[in-house]
């Protein structure tokens, strides 16, 4: 952002944040909003996260399976994850400690999850479209803070269905965007989830022990990526959706062409 738009932050139209707690009621929120971010903590916005931050120059994420073997069929690095487990044909998940390998530097990969991607592909046609988790806390509520318009933070849930780790997170950057930007909101959803986080906050690792997330990627044994998704502000990015791949916003030009 230039400095002068830097500057005249303060006198920005209000803006609202508000939290959709599944993309089932997403179809009732997308028509009033410009920026949508969509939240996976276990694990898909985690690895899209650490993936780029890492230097994957772009993640094509996909609704199916289907679609993300003929990607791989035409040359792409491919991902699929199923109920917390690598598809077979596939060479990675969506472990966000697999995407620290400097075998995946400079590629493209194309990624299908079980929540996290249907999550982008239902809010794909919004003006903007980022990714949120809690290990870039910090970077996406600084970056909303920098957007024109009302922010929609979307949890992917699980199936559908509401989870404790995404509106925790989605709450935190609310709380934030509340507190610090005077962003205002005015539904139910985004003042539970505001609560919430500030109920569990500095103690997140140990209130979701009981989550239903947690304890099936424990029983997978993948107690080491929950500890990983669950830390904090260890990427200092934003993917945002451009051209149909996520990609780190700071390639972003204004004339909307990658550098």
């Amino acid at each position: 952002m230039s400095e002068t738009a830097s500057s005249s932050h303060p006198e920005r139209a209000e803006r609202r944040v508000e939290v959709c707690f599944s993309p089932m009621q997403f179809e009732l929120y997308k028509d009033e909003f410009h920026t949508c971010v969509v939240i996976d903590v276990l694990r898909a916005t985690s690895a899209i996260c650490t993936g780029l931050a890492n230097g994957v120059d772009k993640i094509i994420p996909v609704p199916t399976v289907e679609q993300a073997r003929e990607l791989q069929q035409q040359g792409c690095i491919a991902a699929a994850e199923r109920n917390g487990q690598i598809v077979e044909g596939f060479d990675f998940g969506n472990s966000p400690r697999s995407y620290l390998t400097e075998a995946l530097v400079g590629k493209t990969v194309a990624l299908t999850t079980t929540n996290g991607t249907k999550a982008v592909a239902m809010a794909q046609d919004m003006p903007q479209v980022a990714i949120g988790s809690i290990n870039n806390l910090d970077a996406i509520s600084t970056w909303l803070m920098q957007q024109p318009g009302h922010v929609l933070l979307l949890c992917s849930g699980w199936k559908d269905k509401f989870n404790l780790e995404d509106t925790i997170c989605a709450g935190a950057i609310a709380d934030r965007l509340i507190d610090i930007a005077r962003y205002k909101s005015i539904e139910d959803s985004t003042i539970a989830a505001k609560h919430l986080f500030l109920g569990v906050r500095g103690n997140i690792f140990s209130f979701l022990k009981a989550s239903s997330h947690r304890r099936r990627l424990r029983n997978l044994n993948l107690s080491e990526d929950i500890k990983y998704c669950l830390t904090p502000n260890t990427v200092n990015m934003v993917p945002v959706l451009h051209d149909g791949a996520l990609v780190d916003s700071r390639r972003v030009q204004e004339d909307g062409t990658l550098s």
